[in-house]
C-alpha cells in the first residue's frame, strides 16, 4: 500500500544511500555525458561508421545499468510504493531509452560525414540534395523517433519513478535532520549533470513541472508532519536537487524555498544568456523556450574550431 511505512519505528529515519547516489552519479557522466565524447575522441579506425561506436556501447551499458538502479532505489524507500506504476515506468524508460540509442546512434555517426546538428533535417546540405527527395523523410522520421519519441518515453518515465521516490521519502522524526556530507560532495557534480540534461534532453518543460510537483508535495507533508526526514537523501539524484528546507523550522520559509529552486536553475540560465543573440540556433530552437543543445552548439562553433586547427 502507498504511504504505509516499512519500519516498526516510525521515528526512524533510513540511512543516506552513498552507495546508490554515487553510483547513479558516475554513470550519468561516464555512460550518459561521456558517450558522444568517447565516440568523437576514440579513433575512428577502432569503430568503422557502419558499426556501433564507442557511445553505442556507453548507451548500452547505461540502459542496462540505469533501471537496476531505479528499482534497487525503490526497493530503500522508507516507504512502500505502488510497484506496478514502477514497473510500467521501468519499462517504458528501456523502450524509451532504446529507441533513443539507435536514432542517436546514427545521427551522431552522420556528423563524420558532414551533418550539422544545429540545422534542420532539411537544411542540411548533405540530406537535402538526397534522390530521391522521400529518403529525407525517412531521416526527419529518424529524428523524431530520436528527439521526440525516445525522449518523452525516457524522460516521462525517470522523472515519474524520482518524483514516486520523492513522495515516499517523509518519515516522522524526532530530531532536525542535516544532509549528510557524502551527500553534499555528490550534489555538484550531480547538478552540473543535469544542466546536461536538461538542455540536450529538451525537457526544460517536463523538469519543471516535476519541480512543482516535489514542492507541493513538501508543502503537503509539511502541514501533515512538521518534522519529516529522509528528503535529504534525495537531493543528490532528483532534478533541481530540490533542495528545499524543511516546512515549520525556525529557519525556513516560502521564500527560502524559492531562493533554493532558482539557485540551482542557474546553470541553465547562464547557458541561455550566453547565447541569446546566436542568429543560427535561434533558428533552430524557435518560440518562447529557447534552450540550445550542448550538441548543437559543438557542430556549429566547436567543430569548425577543430576544422580550422586542422587545415594550420
Amino acid at each position: 500500500r502507498h504511504g504505509a511505512v516499512k519500519n516498526e519505528d516510525t521515528f526512524k529515519t533510513s540511512p543516506f544511500h552513498f552507495d546508490l547516489w554515487l553510483y547513479f552519479t558516475l554513470q550519468n557522466w561516464v555512460l550518459d555525458f561521456g558517450r558522444p565524447i568517447a565516440m568523437i575522441i576514440l579513433p575512428l579506425e577502432w569503430f568503422p561508421l557502419n558499426k556501433p561506436s564507442a557511445g553505442d556501447y556507453f548507451h548500452m551499458a547505461y540502459n542496462v545499468i540505469t533501471p537496476f538502479l531505479l528499482l534497487k532505489l525503490i526497493e530503500r524507500s522508507p516507504k512502500t510504493l505502488p510497484r506496478s506504476m514502477v514497473y510500467v515506468s521501468i519499462i517504458m524508460f528501456v523502450m524509451g531509452a532504446s529507441i533513443h540509442l539507435v536514432g542517436d546512434s546514427v545521427n551522431h555517426r552522420l556528423i563524420f560525414s558532414g551533418y550539422q546538428h544545429h540545422l534542420s533535417v532539411r537544411e542540411n546540405p548533405i540530406i537535402k540534395n538526397l534522390k530521391p527527395e522521400t529518403l529525407i523523410d525517412s531521416f526527419e522520421l529518424l529524428y523524431y523517433y530520436d528527439e521526440y519519441l525516445g525522449h518523452s518515453m525516457w524522460y516521462i518515465p525517470f522523472f515519474l519513478i524520482l518524483f514516486i521516490y520523492f513522495t515516499g521519502c517523509f518519515t516522522p522524526v524526532e530530531e532536525e535532520s542535516r544532509m549528510p556530507v557524502p551527500a553534499l560532495l555528490l550534489m555538484g557534480p550531480s547538478s552540473l549533470y543535469y544542466w546536461y540534461l536538461v538542455t540536450e534532453g529538451q525537457i526544460f518543460i517536463l523538469y519543471i513541472f516535476t519541480f512543482f510537483c516535489c514542492m507541493e508535495v513538501v508543502h503537503v507533508q509539511g502541514v501533515k508532519c512538521p518534522r519529516f526526514g529522509d528528503i535529504d537523501h534525495t537531493r543528490v539524484l532528483l532534478p533541481e536537487n530540490f533542495v528545499i528546507p524543511q516546512p515549520n523550522h525556525p529557519n525556513s520559509n516560502e521564500d527560502q524555498r524559492y531562493d533554493e529552486g532558482v539557485e540551482e536553475k542557474k546553470p541553465i540560465a547562464v547557458w541561455v544568456v550566453w547565447l541569446w543573440d546566436d542568429k543560427i540556433l535561434r533558428k533552430k530552437y524557435p518560440g518562447v523556450i529557447y534552450i540550445p543543445e550542448p550538441w548543437a552548439f559543438y557542430t556549429l562553433h566547436m567543430n569548425n574550431l577543430h576544422a580550422a586547427k586542422e587545415s594550420l
